[in-house]
This record gives structure tokens, sequence and C-alpha cells, in this order.
């Protein structure tokens, strides 16, 4: 789907627009399908993994944050002593073979953009395979102790221990209606189901409306990146009041621009599709301004990067009283994996 075509339905969707309303038994047959589906996997089909597994997913179409919040969770585990792997879909990725083991050189054609970013951004293993079971069967052999599950709410083929599900803040669940009535792949009474519910951008007094246990989450800006250089640039290296063409294909371009703008940035905004692949020739433009874009869209750009371009890095900020109850959930989890495993000896 191109970018105003893809543009048109989000924007229908979060603005309640009454022609929607006509696909309403579509919605019916799609919620029919998903339940039926969901029913089965978790009967018949699901693979339980021999370490905890974590996913980190959402119910709505589009970005929510979930890149930033699967990188802090890794380090985290790190500084805990666990050896933690992520998994991932590869979306819009093709790789020579599978279970594709993602490193700070695959190229990004072979491993998906948000792969990718992860592996550079944690040095962690991270797999990629469409068999999302097989992928982490491969971390496990790797070594891994936790697995994460990028984007694997829906892929209930996966057995799971813990759900995490972001939401964005501002659009919320747009008009309430599952696909294709409304951005929504599964209800909203799902999040009352997950273990927790990371609002993006969510004040910590405007929980209340959330279903499940909501959590404010925020993303920190913290420095620049120029393309060809290993040392970070401060967040203040752009004058007050710069111009700059601001690229952003992501799920929320709006939340970029809005970053840009508080750090005292004057953005031309280009959109693009969600997982864009980008061609050197979309990023040239008439005005001889600073090119800046997200860290996910900078590892599809390295390969053809000028040196006037960068990327902003930012960071997933969440409560203290998050990371406690996170501890000791993930301690009892590894604590029954290795009791497990002991009365099998």
């Amino acid at each position: 789907m191109g970018t105003k075509a893809s543009n048109r339905w989000v924007e229908a969707w979060y603005r309640g627009s009454i022609w929607l309303y006509a696909l309403l038994p579509l919605t019916g047959l799609f919620r029919v399908i998903a339940t039926m589906r969901r029913r089965y996997l978790r009967r018949f089909a699901q693979r339980k993994l021999p370490v905890p597994v974590l996913v980190v997913g959402n119910i709505s179409v589009g970005g929510t944050g979930k890149t930033p919040v699967i990188i802090a969770l890794v380090h985290h585990l790190r500084t805990r002593g666990y050896k933690p792997g992520v998994i991932s879909r590869g979306y819009g990725a093709r790789a020579p073979s599978y279970p594709l083991v993602v490193t700070e050189e695959t190229p990004v054609q072979h491993s998906g953009d948000e792969p990718l970013l992860i592996a550079q951004a944690t040095g962690c293993p991270v797999c990629v395979d469409p068999d999302r079971v097989a992928a982490g069967e491969r971390l496990v052999a790797l070594g891994c102790d936790v697995i994460l599950s990028d984007d694997g709410l829906q892929h209930y083929r996966l057995g799971r221990d813990l759900e995490i599900a972001v939401v964005d803040a501002e659009r919320r669940f747009g008009n309430g209606w599952c696909l294709p009535t409304g951005p929504l792949r599964e209800p909203i009474s799902r999040l009352r189901q997950v273990d927790w519910v990371l609002v993006n951008g969510g004040a910590p007094g405007a929980m209340e409306d959330i279903p499940g246990k909501g959590v404010a989450m925020t993303l920190r800006p913290d420095h620049w990146r120029r393309f060809g250089e290993q040392e970070p640039l401060p967040l203040d290296y752009f004058e007050q009041g710069t111009r700059v063409h601001a690229v952003a294909g992501i799920g929320n371009p709006q939340r970029f621009y809005q970053t840009l703008r508080s750090l005292g940035i004057a953005p031309l905004e280009h959109d693009f599709p969600d997982h864009h692949q980008y061609a050197p020739e979309e990023l040239q433009f008439a005005e001889p301004w600073p090119v800046v874009m997200t860290a996910k869209d900078a590892v599809k750009c390295r390969a053809f990067a000028e040196p006037e371009w960068h990327w902003l890095e930012v960071s997933s900020q969440l409560p203290e009283t998050f990371w406690l109850s996170f501890d000791q959930r993930v301690a009892a989890l590894s604590a029954h994996t290795s009791a497990g495993e002991n009365e099998q000896r």
C-alpha cells in the first residue's frame, strides 16, 4: 500500500470516518476467523520453549514504540545476569535461509529494519524466522536463557509466559473497531489478559481508562548520530530554528516530528510507509537542509547515506515500579525453569 493510500486509511480510523461502517460485516468475519484461529493454535498447535518467553506487541496496526521497549528490556535483563535473545518475523525481509541469526552487518533486506536495529543497539542474539518457534529454538541452542518475541502478541503458536502490550497514548485505539473498520488486530478487551500495558506518552495519572495494568511510558531523545561516525552528538547539536528534512517511515511519524519540534528544530515532514525500503533518489531534496531520520530509518539508509545525514536515538523510560514487578516475575519463571531442568536430570 502506498503512502497516500496508507495515510487515508489511518486518518479514517482515527478520525472516525462514517464510511468505514459499511465494512462492519467484514469486521465481524475477521473477528470470527481470528477467534477460531487463536483457539485452535492455543489448544492444538502451541509450542513451549524450555526458557521463559516474553512477548512484546500491540493490538493495533502501526507503530506504538515496541522496538525501544525491546531494547530497554534486553539491556535491563543483562544487568540482572540473564542472556536474552530476541526473535522476530522480519517484516518485509527475505533471508537466504531461515532461521537467520542477525548481526550488525546483516543486510537489512535479509533481516528487516527492526531486527537489525535491535541487533545494532544491543549486541544480543537476534533471530529472524516466519516460524517464531524455530527462531526461539535456535536462540536457546545459542545459550539464551530468556527469549523476547518482538511484535508477537498475535502469534499464538509460540507459547508465552509474559505478555507486554504497548499503546500509543495519543492515538489509543482509533474508532475502537477491529480490522478493516478500525485499526485493531484484536478487541480492546484483549488488554485485560496481558501482564502489562505500556502507554507510550501517557501521563501517570491518566491510566484509569486503560484496560489491564496500565504503566506510563515515555520515549526520551538521547543524542544525535551522524552517518559514518562513532561518537554521539549532543541534543543541542542543531541550532534553535534549524530547518531540516525530516524522514520518517514508521507507524506514527507525527511522534518523531513532535520530538524534533521539542528540540527546537523546524522539520519539513517527509512521510513514508512503515518499513519502507528507501532508494537514494527518494531522499534527494531541493532545499540544501540537513536530513534527519529515526534510528529505524537509519539502518535502511547506511549504504548510501551522505555525510550530513543524521538520526536521533531515543530510549524507553519506565517507572521503577514496573521494573520491580518485572524482575520478580522473570526471577520466578527462571527459578521454575531451573527446577524443571534439575528434575529431568
